[in-house]
């Protein structure tokens, strides 16, 4: 067994603001968290372990990124320029760029090629404590790449300390083969792929993109009814550019998460509420495409609908891998505070991945932790730019 003495423990397990405890102790064995409270309050069965004084620093959960695209080919900084010199993000996708034409570039690397460029970005995010990621396909748009995509995603927790939970998204795009003609897509290739990877313990999780610049509700459900025959759970990127009743539907099927939903209104935060479905928040792309239509986060507040946060990184609208710059741009430009933020990224981000066992520092669940040089809970979204992380426990391991 193993002690960590002398800490304020951000436990995020109810009671005061944060679950603060000063002057606590985290008891950890065999991976999992054993006890934690008041370093006074230790119990006798603890006394017998080994015992590091943190001297006062902050351990919180480690974090969680619960909505990436962190596997890809090439990047977009042509397309950087552009929306510099005024086009928009939907103007540059149907002029052939965005996600088509990193599509492109998925499908000419290979396994090897897709998994090295992936690692320095995860890294990033494990430099930060986190040590669950989810990682998306809908790059491929094609059987093998999407296949690809997923392998890909799966191979990075065999060779980094990090979980990694899967979703398919072959309903991100239509690719230029099937320009015009995404019912087709949706038959001939969004939907096989899925049978694929399920048949090859691929997928954890659906996803969809509802938008005009991609799928309407009606083509999405077709891709949540196979899904739910198949026993997987779905999330959806709704109401990001406009208001089609992507969160309506994603309600009906009882999604995980509905994301991005800067369009949502009133009546969705109750239909998610209804539904438990998480309201993940990306911050990193509304500060991309400079949107200005601000999520609903009163709403979300009064109805009681967990928020969570998360990078969305990817090439082209949040090509961010930092959840505290996330957290920070979270408070400041969703006026969020900065407990929601870190909750947001620990355990209404493990809700979002319908993950029971982090999230929280309770006894009983995986010793997945993170220990800061901070005093404060508040200072880990407050600074921009900088990473206080002291260490970071996987499985109780450093």
């Amino acid at each position: 067994m193993m002690l960590y003495s002398n800490a304020t423990i951000a436990s995020l397990d109810g009671g005061q603001p944060y679950g603060l405890i000063e002057n606590g102790t985290v008891a950890v064995e065999e991976g999992v968290i054993s006890w934690v409270g008041k370093d006074t309050d230790i119990p006798a069965e603890c006394n017998n372990g080994e015992n590091e004084d943190l001297d006062g620093r902050l351990v919180t959960p480690a974090f969680i990124d619960c909505h990436t695209h962190i596997v890809h080919g090439g990047n977009r900084a042509g397309e950087f320029e552009m929306r510099l010199q005024g086009a928009t993000y939907e103007e540059v996708a149907r002029a052939g760029g965005g996600i088509v034409s990193t599509v492109k570039a998925t499908r000419q690397a290979n396994k090897e090629a897709l998994l090295s460029s992936a690692l320095p970005r995860v890294d990033a995010l494990i430099g930060e404590g986190v040590s669950l990621i989810e990682v998306k396909s809908g790059y491929g748009l094609d059987i093998e790449t999407e296949l690809n995509m997923l392998r890909t995603a799966r191979a990075i927790e065999k060779v980094r300390p990090v979980r990694v939970k899967t979703s398919f998204l072959g309903a991100h795009a239509v690719p230029q083969e099937y320009k015009d003609q995404a019912d087709n897509y949706i038959d001939d290739v969004c939907l096989p792929s899925l049978e694929a990877a399920r048949a090859e313990g691929l997928v954890d999780a659906v996803d969809g993109f509802c938008e005009g610049i991609a799928f309407t509700p009606e083509q999405i459900e077709r891709v949540f009814k196979r899904a739910k025959e198949l026993g997987l759970p779905v999330k959806l990127h709704a109401e990001q550019l406009s208001h089609l009743g992507g969160v309506k539907l994603a309600t009906q099927y009882g999604a995980l998460s509905a994301d991005h939903v800067e369009y949502a209104t009133a009546e969705d935060a109750k239909l998610m509420a209804d539904a438990g479905t998480v309201a993940t928040l990306l911050p990193g792309a509304f500060y991309t495409v400079r949107e200005t239509q601000l999520p609903p986060i009163a709403a979300f507040r009064e109805n009681g609908v967990a928020i969570a946060l998360a990078t969305d990184c990817n090439p082209g609208s949040s090509p961010l891998a930092s959840l505290l710059l996330a957290m920070n741009m979270a408070c400041t430009l969703f006026r969020m505070t900065p407990e929601e933020s870190l909750v947001g990224v620990t355990r209404n981000a493990a809700k979002a991945l319908g993950v029971t066992d982090t999230g929280v520092i309770r006894a009983g669940m995986r010793a997945d932790l993170a220990v800061w040089d901070v005093g404060h809970p508040a200072e880990l979204a407050y600074r921009i730019g900088f990473n206080p992380l002291h260490k970071r426990l996987f499985a109780g391991k450093v």
